[in-house]
């Protein structure tokens, strides 16, 4: 059967569109699908039946769909709704993403046709498709799915409406609004996804904590100090911390100043490290090694990557720039991690300037005299480092903010450490 002649028999078994079917197939097929296994694979994509097949697929519980569970009908509330441009096979398109709910669970979902979709709106989707992403599984909302707005609502134990508290942000969510005072911010050019690409980047904080933002369509009213409220942005990862990402479809609007925390949250090394990231934490251990890499170092003037041999990974051969810096392992006994200390931190252990340290290395010709007062000056003391935590497979790294000798009493701390392990 040729693929012309399979796609009418779908299009007219299943009671959907001849072009669209056929569009699915030639995919299938170019991905080396075979033919029956292709079509398959269709009859469970538009539920086995359009008007003429037998209808849409029976209404199923949220909490039993699977990323195999094909095409399905559920009906559910609607928890949030985000609206932002992604590129899609080359193209501009307008997605509308968030999550739905019914009594035995929720899941997020993305709609590829505007359904007019408000939060708090129950509705019944007949003929949504289901694909994994992130290992979990999410409705898609496409050409073939019905939406019908029902008049009662469903009653779910989740919250309705996108409103969270800094702290409560997690990557992946969408449409979500806050309000929050910003705290830093640049405008900067990058190469973006159109050629070159102005942004606005910082940090925003609210009463639970601080996060990183990007606003990708620069709003005049995101200025330094500004108390704002941010209506429909998405949370994605950056560095293995959160990130807030303002959009054409954000609004943004004044409010009364909102009150920031002073305080960064304050764990021990393995919950920080189990945590996967945290952007402001609070540390306190035993710096028990300063790592080689600290002291004199140079950097690439192109990238700010630290080179050696005057070889740059990205720019080749370079007239390298020098700097301070500090790599220290720090212990509290649940775990290690490594703080990385910028110029300035360094400046204040070490006891001297860039300056300084240079001349330092020239007097006794030898630039490892710098990190060996460091890590004498550091070695075996406690200190209290503050700073964002990042996790990924090249360890976990706290590029410190803030770094002090702790005044901890260490019979206390070892009697908290005690009955942690015992606990």
């Amino acid at each position: 059967m040729s693929l012309d002649d399979a796609a009418e028999e779908l299009a007219s078994t299943l009671g959907v569109d001849k072009t669209e079917v056929k569009a699915d197939l030639e995919k299938l097929v170019s991905y080396s699908v075979p033919m029956d296994e292709a079509k398959q694979s269709l009859r469970r994509k538009y539920g086995d039946g359009g008007p003429s097949g037998g209808g849409t697929p029976s209404e199923t519980d949220i909490a039993d769909i699977t990323p195999e569970s094909g095409n399905v009908t559920v009906s559910a509330r609607v928890l949030t709704v985000g609206k932002r441009s992604i590129q899609y096979e080359g193209d501009e398109q307008i997605i509308f993403e968030g999550e739905l709910a019914d009594e035995s669970g929720r899941i997020s979902y993305t709609a590829w046709n505007d359904f007019s979709l408000s939060s708090g709106d129950t509705i019944t989707a007949g003929n949504a498709g289901v694909r994994e992403w992130d290992g979990e599984p999410e409705l898609n909302l496409g050409g073939s799915t019905t939406v019908t707005v029902r008049e009662d609502p469903l009653e779910v134990p989740y919250p309705v409406g996108g409103e969270r508290d800094l702290i409560e942000l997690e990557a992946g969510d969408r449409g979500r609004t806050i309000e929050v005072r910003v705290l830093d911010v640049e405008r900067r050019t990058i190469d973006g996804r159109d050629g070159e690409t102005e942004i606005l980047s910082g940090e925003v904080g609210d009463e639970t904590t601080r996060l990183p933002f990007t606003d990708w369509a620069p709003h005049d009213e995101l200025t330094e100090g500004a108390s704002v409220r941010l209506a429909d942005v998405y949370v994605d990862e950056f560095r293995g911390v959160p990130s807030v990402n303002v959009t054409e479809f954000s609004s943004v609007a004044p409010v009364a100043a909102v009150d920031v925390s002073d305080s960064a949250t304050e764990l021990s090394v393995r919950e920080a490290v189990a945590s996967g990231g945290v952007y402001d934490v609070l540390l306190t251990g035993n710096v028990i090694e300063v790592r080689d890499g600290s002291g004199l170092i140079q950097r690439c003037p192109e990238c700010g990557r630290v080179v050696q041999n005057d070889q740059c990974r990205t720019h080749g051969q370079v007239d390298p720039e020098d700097d301070l810096r500090v790599k220290a392992i720090l212990d509290d006994g649940t775990d290690t991690v490594t703080a990385i200390l910028d110029r300035e931190l360094t400046a204040e252990v070490y006891g001297g300037t860039l300056e300084d340290a240079l001349e330092h290395a020239r007097d006794e010709m030898n630039r490892d005299v710098v990190a060996d007062r460091i890590a004498t000056r550091l070695e075996g003391r406690a200190y209290r480092v503050r700073g964002s935590l990042s996790v990924d497979e090249y360890g976990a790294n706290l590029n410190a903010s803030e770094f002090a000798e702790s005044d901890a009493d260490p019979e206390a701390r070892a009697a908290a450490f005690l009955a942690e392990v015992k606990g």
